[in-house]
């Protein structure tokens, strides 16, 4: 099979598995803020959430652009990808940096389903997206390291059995470059839950199942230690494009569904005696998103494919989460706007999309942070902040 043929095979299985979770479950578990677990235990036996451990480890040893594909099949088909896209990119963090025996202990286990890697505890209340200011800390105390601090939208934490955790092993003001003196851990949350560990859910305007996290002297083993003790901070920006990139595909595939939701609905209604698609106010605002989205996925898979290279994508993968985050809420607003009151009803699933759709624009980077990077990185302008 050639890669353009695996690529299509894995379109039409992704396509086939959605299908047996339509809108109705979506709504229920939107309006009940339930974690789908049924959809996720799916995703898993299919191989999906395994695309990217190898197979020596019961994996698919698929590249980040095949997963990429995946997600976006799963936002396109009117799912919700976000209650298991963190086991795909927390996974590379894992499998660049993690000792051959973390990746023996943890990874036949996610791939088989029997453990959940779906927690990434990074962002502070008080740091938000300056990560080198974050405040929690991990003390070195014989064989364990001892944890204190607290961790902000750590979604699908109630749902994971392991946490990929960034803590400061090294003071700040002992290291002698700022980006020092941070280290990622694997939790195994199990151990740590009512134990040092606390989580607490953060309603959202989306079922995202998001939380809070506090650490009270919550004592880790040593080996939970990936890599190398204060490297922490570059072993998570390779996670950081390839999460970027993997949200950017899910964009995209959110801009085809609200496209695809307007075309049907433009074609169907019909007002005045004709169908409202028949007139360029309402065609043209679906035909511009139409050519937005196909220009985001070409750098989608641009990015993702520098990613597989080897070669560092922060370039990239900052340009195709901002273009396809774009372009999926232009087009989320222009399904709202070719539904008229529709757009609002419930079973319609447009305001459900809509409303997850709004997330991307900030998370999990905001478009004036990407700005900011490419202005300073790709354009050599000054550092604003």
């Amino acid at each position: 099979m050639t890669e353009a043929e695996e690529i299509t095979e894995i379109r039409r299985a992704v396509q086939a598995l959605c299908a047996e979770f339509p809108g109705e479950y979506w709504r229920d578990k939107d309006r009940d803020r339930a974690y789908p677990g049924e959809f996720v235990d799916a995703l898993t036996r299919s191989g999906f959430l395994a695309a990217l451990i190898p197979e020596t480890y019961g994996g698919s040893g698929l590249k980040l652009d095949a997963a990429a594909v995946i997600m976006e099949e799963i936002q396109a088909a009117g799912c919700n990808g976000a209650s298991a896209h963190a086991q795909m990119y927390i996974m590379n963090t894992l499998l660049r940096y993690g000792s051959e025996e973390q990746k023996a202990k943890y990874l036949p286990g996610i791939a088989s389903g029997e453990l959940r890697l779906q927690a990434f505890g990074v962002s502070e209340p008080t740091s938000g997206t300056d990560t080198l200011s974050l405040r929690t800390v991990a003390v070195k105390d014989g064989d364990h390291y001892v944890v204190n601090g607290q961790k902000i939208w750590t979604s699908r934490a109630e749902y994971s059995d392991l946490m990929l955790l960034l803590a400061r092993t090294t003071p700040r003001e002992e290291v002698k470059s700022k980006t020092e003196g941070l280290s990622i851990f694997l939790v195994d949350m199990r151990e740590v839950v009512g134990n040092g560990m606390t989580i607490k859910p953060i309603r959202t305007m989306m079922n995202h199942s998001t939380t809070e996290v506090f650490f009270d002297d919550m004592r880790i083993p040593a080996s939970a230690l990936i890599g190398e003790e204060g490297k922490g901070f570059r072993y998570i920006l390779s996670g950081m494009n390839a999460e970027r990139i993997l949200i950017a595909a899910e964009c995209v595939g959110d801009a085809k569904w609200f496209i695809q939701k307007a075309t049907d609905y433009a074609k169907e209604r019909g007002v005045f005696g004709r169908p409202i698609g028949q007139n360029q106010g309402v065609q043209f605002p679906i035909a511009r998103c139409y050519a937005q989205m196909r220009a985001a996925e070409l750098m989608v898979h641009h990015a993702a494919a520098v990613y597989d290279a080897g070669g560092n994508p922060g370039e990239e993968a900052n340009m195709a989460k901002m273009l396809a985050s774009e372009a999926s809420w232009a087009a989320a607003d222009m399904c709202v706007q070719t539904h008229g009151g529709f757009g609002f009803a419930e079973e319609y699933d447009v305001e459900r999309k809509f409303r997850e759709a709004r997330l991307y624009t900030v998370a999990p980077i905001s478009t004036n942070l990407i700005l900011s990077y490419l202005a300073e990185h790709v354009l050599g302008l000054p550092r604003s902040y």
